[in-house]
């Protein structure tokens, strides 16, 4: 130790004078400087001014094509508050969000329990539930409207066990079941991706020990793999949260937002009031209402989970 002590030279975190040296050089700021310049161009130039400018557009009455941009404040918002179909797409989203949250959880730890798990030929079937995840929302949309059908695929398969199949994609709530289940499988393969890879990241000398002491399967996974992988789980439901707000592929081709507004969600009236309606500065409103939701709940699921205490220890 002594030795080592003595190698160490106290000048030479003194700068001239014996005055203590200065974090970074001159040199090594501009050198970072260099090379964080051209991907903070490109940060400002497609995030960071497209924010700004929506943020504008959002106080004004554009329509999308006109020069001029009528500056009308927070108008926009005002109105959002008294829009009886904001409300009905806000309700819509949260419901849809909720569902595809929980199921996605649940989901993706069962598959990757299973794809964890010593089986012959695990490769193939981790290939098998990714498909979905690589396979085109369109699509998938569509297969899953064919097989809604009343004469499709699923009422065929319940008339042949004697039980008559309703109009699953005109009533209101069975049309937004279908819309979370179809989200759910697009996403499974993804999320169990997620979970198998914190599962095999886990400390295997723990479950070793807990199964000699004689704790069953359902055991460790409920007292020791839940709690364990508590970060993932919060990365899943903010991804799902995200993916609930800014659906808008799989509503318009399975449902259009229907019957009635029932899976309208909040993609689908931003997309309606900007493109349909033409009201640009609206349905960028509704855009920035969305954006600002998804942060406020990220950041409450961030609190409960218990992820910012955790991440200053």
């Amino acid at each position: 130790m002594t030795q080592l002590a003595s190698r160490v030279r106290p000048d030479r975190f003194r700068g001239r004078g014996g005055a203590p040296r200065a974090r970074y050089e001159r040199g090594e700021i501009l050198t970072a400087a260099a090379f964080l310049l051209p991907a903070l161009v490109v940060l400002g130039v497609f995030v960071i001014y497209p924010i700004i400018s929506a943020g504008y557009i959002s106080l004004t009455s554009w329509n999308g094509f006109s020069p001029v941009k009528e500056f009308i404040g927070l108008d926009n918002y005002a109105r959002l508050a008294q829009d009886p179909e904001f409300w009905n797409s806000l309700l819509v989203t949260c419901i849809y969000a909720a569902g595809v949250c929980l199921l996605s959880v649940a989901s993706g730890l069962v598959v990757a329990l299973l794809l964890d798990a010593p089986l012959r030929g695990r490769g193939f079937y981790r290939g098998v539930y990714f498909l979905p995840a690589v396979t085109s929302s369109v699509a998938a949309a569509i297969v899953w409207r064919y097989m809604l059908d009343p004469s499709g695929f699923v009422n065929t398969v319940l008339e042949g066990v004697g039980i008559q199949g309703p109009d699953w994609l005109q009533d209101r709530w069975l049309a937004l079941g279908a819309l979370t289940l179809l989200t759910v499988w697009k996403n499974v393969g993804f999320n169990a991706i997620l979970y198998l890879t914190a599962l095999q990241a886990l400390p295997e000398g723990v479950f070793e020990a807990a199964q000699i002491d004689g704790a069953s399967f359902a055991q460790r996974v409920r007292y020791m793999t839940v709690p364990l992988l508590k970060p993932m789980t919060f990365f899943v439901i903010v991804q799902a949260l995200i993916t609930s707000f800014q659906s808008f592929d799989l509503v318009y081709v399975l449902t259009g937002g229907g019957p009635q507004g029932g899976t309208e969600v909040l993609g689908m009236i931003m997309y309606r009031e900007a493109f349909r309606l033409s009201d640009f500065g609206y349905g960028t409103a509704i855009a920035f209402v969305t954006l600002f939701l998804v942060l406020g709940v990220t950041l409450v699921n961030w609190r409960a989970s218990g992820s910012g205490r955790s991440s200053l220890r």
